[in-house]
């Protein structure tokens, strides 16, 4: 397990956040076929457009889940364009660093993240700058190679 700090193992033993949110405002899936990694984001946002609540169910690795239970810690209480610069540079950040072979699960979250607000901006007719070419159905085999999701 020396492959992982405190703060990765402490959120992937006892995560954060999990389940999810009944009637959100928005929610992402987002996965990679070639890895199996699969994640949920369900997001409820205020009418400042403050996300006022992030749940996820994640089926994945370690890594997978760690990053999934940080990235929602991150961007509860953020105003929703804030949010939406929640990169998987700073989850990897926060989480105090991941191996190498595992940073694509952290992006797997930045992408779940996004959706979410994409089906939250879709729903209330919203834009948003971070927003701009995003294409939720765009699939990303590049985000995990295969092999890379292991326990």
């Amino acid at each position: 397990m020396a492959l992982y700090n405190d703060t990765v193992m402490d959120h992937f033993l006892n995560p954060h956040n999990v389940g999810e949110i009944e009637n959100p405002d928005g929610k992402g899936i987002y996965g990679s076929p070639v890895c199996g990694d699969m994640m949920q984001v369900t997001i409820s946002v205020d009418e400042n457009e403050v996300i006022t609540d992030a749940k996820f169910k994640t089926f994945g690795c370690g890594s997978a889940i760690a990053s999934s239970s940080m990235a929602t810690d991150m961007i509860k209480g953020m105003k929703v364009e804030d949010a939406l610069e929640v990169s998987n540079e700073k989850i990897v950040e926060e989480l105090g660093g991941l191996p190498a072979i595992k940073i694509h699960c952290s992006v797997l979250a930045e992408h779940a993240i996004k959706n979410a607000i994409y089906d939250y901006a879709m729903k209330n007719g919203k834009e948003y700058k971070g927003l701009e070419g995003f294409d939720p159905d765009a699939e990303h085999h590049d985000d995990c190679e295969e092999g890379h999701c292991e326990v």
